[in-house]
Formats: structure tokens, sequence, C-alpha cells
């Protein structure tokens, strides 16, 4: 079990970003069982505003890992998607997630139409 921080992206042009530590993450689970499992749990969680609970986010891409580099975009790293976005069928360790992970969760058509175009408005 790991404790990772979630990063619930509802809009890329207007950085409306929301990070949430999450404690007791079993990495031996599939990517899509934890993403449904986050979905599920989001409505319920205090500290989120409302928008965020009931986004239908759809996608994780490791943001950062501990004692690793951050990218120079504040919304999300917009490089590497082959290797950081998590693909649904594989495990989160065999992902290369562990403790201190930053996954950023967020909706896959949204992302590439702003990596196309990475204008921010605000």
């Amino acid at each position: 079990m790991v404790i990772i921080t979630l990063r619930l992206i509802r809009n890329f042009e207007y950085r409306s970003i929301k990070t949430i530590p999450i404690r007791g993450v079993d990495t031996s689970q599939t990517v899509n069982a934890f993403i449904a499992k986050l979905k599920s749990d989001l409505p319920t969680t205090s500290g989120i505003p409302p928008p965020f609970k009931t986004y239908n986010y759809d996608t994780l891409k490791i943001s950062h890992q501990a004692g690793g580099f951050k990218a120079n975009d504040i919304v999300i790293n917009l490089e590497g998607d082959e290797e950081l976005i998590l693909p649904g069928e594989k495990t989160l360790e065999e992902c290369g997630v562990k403790s201190e992970t930053e996954l950023s969760f967020f909706v896959l058509k949204e992302y590439l139409s702003y990596k196309e175009n990475p204008v921010t408005k605000w």
C-alpha cells in the first residue's frame, strides 16, 4: 500500500486543478479498477469542490515521481505520453506507480486538444 497525490484536472486552459492525497493505494490493482474506485469515491470525498466530484475523468498519467523531475508546464507534462499515460489493463505497479507518485486524472479528449494548442487563458 502506498500514498499517491492525485491531480484532478477539470480544465487545462483555465488551470482548474485540485490536488488530493490518496492513502492506502494497492499497486497490484489494474489501472481500470483504480479509475473505477476513484470515480465511486470522489463524489463522497470531503474537501473537493462539487464541480470536481462529478466530472467524467477517464485517463491517468504520471506527472511526477519522488526524486524525479517536474514538467515546465504548470498544468501537465505534455511529453512522454507513451510511457506516462497508464494503460487500463496493466497494474499500477507495472506502470511504475510507487509511493509518492503524483498522478494526473483528466479527460483524454480534452488533453489531446490542449496538447495541440497549449495556451492558458487565465
